[in-house]
């Protein structure tokens, strides 16, 4: 097994995502194993780093996950109001309140996180 350290350049990173295209499909418990775990971690790490993704919009989670689950405007209108409040809030005139992050949340399951970037503002 080949010794990897933390990866600092763009070349290691590179290098640890070739081996792990090798060594991906090793088998439980082996050696190449417990280094596809390693490697894992090593390349999450250097991608958190050097190439994060930020936590969407509120208001874009929303549409996003809508998207997902494939639902219309209409269908959000048993969960938070009429067809003119669910327009407004998602067409940006309106804030989603506390009300609303919280029943998107249980009925979208949007992660609550997601919700307290509004309190940040």
């Amino acid at each position: 097994m080949q010794q990897w350290n933390i990866l600092k350049t763009e070349t290691d990173y590179n290098r640890a995502i070739e081996r792990l295209d090798i060594i991906f499909d090793a088998d439980p418990g082996s050696e190449q194993f417990a280094e596809a775990e390693l490697l894992g971690l090593l390349i999450s790490e250097y991608e958190d780093v050097h190439y994060p993704i930020e936590t969407p919009s509120p208001l874009e989670a929303v549409k996003l996950k809508m998207s997902e689950l494939g639902l219309k405007n209409k269908d959000l209108e048993q969960y938070i109001g009429s067809k003119g409040y669910v327009s407004s809030i998602l067409n940006g005139k309106r804030e989603i309140t506390l009300r609303i992050a919280s029943v998107l949340h249980e009925k979208l399951g949007i992660p609550a996180h997601v919700f307290l970037r509004m309190s940040a503002k």
